[in-house]
């Protein structure tokens, strides 16, 4: 296990940004505008203020500096005019496009994927969590090394240099990559130990919390656990899973765990590095996906879900697709157009507590679907077994005499015929 997963920020920079989008054929203005506006709040949550906004439209990149060098000479003035000391790009830059630009602008440069690394290491508090964005970090730093840095001023804690960069830009490839195999090892251990924690679950349904950041999935699960999980309006204000037993009736209980939320343009690297917190969408009996309905961009956000969920194969896992804040809707036609174009959908306000109850009836009538209950008799040879039936099932009811052991179970279908055939067998 590393000794420290990434370098803490010793010392607060703040740093003044100007925004940088480029549109291209086939995105529409406000889309554009919209994700330079997420841009701006990534910004904002990572503690930098925002001077200006610049954005481009071009028939294709610029292979040397992403936008055209007419656009960069304009940057170079905002950034002049502003006093600005970072520029972030609101897409993936190549190595080569940021040491151009920086080389132009004498500025560091950053992109998308590193500003969401950079709140991630604000953001990491569990063990694990902080192992998954050094190793995500890691992946993204390899192939930037050479070069990289050379030519700029470091700043201790700078937006982009936060985590595991400012010690490992010094360091060489070979380097990089043998901590990049030490992250991913301790992450497989990690794994071991959660796969342990799911099979204890399993008996219990299990559902999921997913969807856009900032969609209230903390919030939610406050309400519905009566607990105090971090919940910000502020993006990625939950990174680590949280996991809260709900009771929905004296036989009936769900385990509920929050997941990080999804964002567009989310780096490949960083859903890899994700795998074992994300895991937890995969082994969920039911996907609870949360959207902000209020958010003119709600179909953006579906879409950038499914896609997320397509690239973890999580995407034939059972749905139940909700819809939050309805009360910052302006009128019912957006609810009843919402209901048209995704029947079956729920409709809540966690602050509001609208459609709370009818959530819970749905979620227990699903878990109660997914459950039997019966009984299992053990004979005196076959009461070695009591361990697995406890471990598999909840036992409800216990009745000795001289025979065995009468239980009453209730459990998954597929669990009850296994310990079945056992105890025949």
């Amino acid at each position: 296990m590393p000794k420290r997963f990434y370098e803490p920020q010793r010392r607060r920079i703040k740093q003044k940004a100007i925004l940088v989008g480029l549109k291209l054929p086939g995105a529409s203005s406000w889309q554009v505008e919209d994700s330079v506006a997420e841009l701006e709040a990534l910004a904002t949550t990572a503690g930098a203020e925002v001077l200006g906004k610049l954005i481009q439209a071009r028939g294709r990149i610029q292979a040397a500096s992403y936008i055209g060098s007419g656009k960069v000479e304009q940057l170079l003035s905002l950034a002049t005019e502003k006093k600005a000391n970072l520029v972030i790009f609101d897409d993936d830059l190549s190595p080569a496009q940021v040491r151009n630009l920086e080389s132009k602008l004498k500025l560091p440069v950053i992109d998308r994927s590193a500003l969401i690394l950079d709140i991630f290491a604000l953001r990491a508090r569990t063990k694990e969590a902080k192992a998954q964005v050094s190793l995500a970090q890691m992946k993204y730093l390899l192939p930037r090394l050479a070069g990289r840095w050379t030519h700029l001023e470091r700043q201790e804690g700078a937006i982009g240099t936060r985590g595991p960069g400012e010690t490992q830009l010094e360091t060489d490839r070979r380097q990089v990559q043998k901590r990049i195999s030490d992250l991913e090892k301790a992450l497989e251990r990690i794994d071991r130990e959660r796969e342990e924690q799911r099979k204890r679950r399993r008996k219990v349904f299990t559902v999921a919390l997913i969807g856009y950041t900032n969609a209230g999935k903390s919030t939610l699960l406050n309400l519905l656990s009566k607990s105090e999980v971090l919940c910000e309006d502020r993006l990625f204000a939950t990174l680590d899973a949280t996991t809260r037993k709900i009771v929905l009736d004296e036989r009936t209980d769900v385990l509920l765990t929050d997941t990080v939320g999804f964002i567009k343009k989310l780096p490949l690297h960083l859903v890899a590095s994700f795998r074992s917190t994300l895991r937890e969408i995969l082994e969920a009996d039911l996907l609870l996906h949360l959207v902000d309905s209020s958010h003119r961009e709600v179909e953006n956000h579906l879409r950038v879900a499914d896609e997320t969920l397509l690239s973890l194969h999580a995407e034939n896992r059972p749905q139940i697709l909700v819809f939050n804040k309805v009360d910052l809707l302006p009128d019912a036609t957006h609810i009843t157009k919402l209901r048209h174009q995704h029947p079956g959908s729920l409709f809540i306000s966690c602050t509001e507590g609208i459609g709370i109850k009818s959530l819970l009836q749905t979620l227990r009538e699903i878990a109660e679907n997914q459950e039997q209950e019966t009984t299992i008799f053990l004979g005196r040879e076959q009461e070695r077994f009591y361990p697995l039936v406890n471990r598999h099932t909840k036992i409800l009811d216990t009745v000795s005499n001289d025979g065995g052991l009468l239980l009453r179970v209730k459990g998954r279908p597929e669990w009850i015929n296994r310990l079945r055939k056992l105890v025949s067998s």
